[in-house]
C-alpha cells in the first residue's frame, strides 16, 4: 500500500558528491518521519540521518558536515546530498519512513536500497 524508490545511486570518485531521492506512493495521511540507513560489506546496518515531519534533523557522526538530508513535502521526496565522499561512505543505501495511512494504520516502509561506490 506504501511504497519507497530509491534513486541516485552510483559510482563516484572520491571527494565527489551524489544526491539521493527516496519518493513515497500510497494512501499516506501522514509522514512521521524519514530517513536513510546503509549497509557496507561484512558491516551493521547503521542510521545514516533522519529528518522529522517538523523538520528537525540528526546524523551520524560519521556524515556529519558531509551530508545533508531534506524533504520536499509536496512530493512525498526525501533527499541525502552526499558531499565529499570517502571510500568508507561505499554501501548500499535503503530509505525508511514511517507513515500513517489513511486507514489509520502506522507503516514502517522500507526501498529496495541503491549502490553507493566511491572509488578512491
Amino acid at each position: 500500500q506504501v511504497q519507497l524508490v530509491e534513486s541516485g545511486g552510483g559510482l563516484v570518485q572520491a571527494g565527489g558528491s551524489l544526491r539521493l531521492s527516496c519518493a513515497a506512493s500510497g494512501s499516506i495521511f501522514n509522514t512521521n518521519a524519514m530517513g536513510w540507513y546503509r549497509q557496507a560489506p561484512g558491516k551493521q546496518r547503521e542510521l545514516v540521518a533522519v529528518i522529522i515531519s517538523g523538520g528537525n534533523t540528526n546524523y551520524a557522526d560519521s556524515v556529519k558536515g558531509r551530508f545533508t538530508i531534506s524533504r520536499d513535502n509536496a512530493k512525498n521526496t526525501v533527499y541525502l546530498q552526499m558531499n565529499s565522499l570517502k571510500s568508507e561512505d561505499t554501501a548500499v543505501y535503503y530509505c525508511n519512513a514511517v507513515f500513517t495511512t489513511i486507514m489509520g494504520l502506522r507503516v514502517d516502509a522500507w526501498g529496495k536500497g541503491t549502490l553507493v561506490t566511491v572509488s578512491s
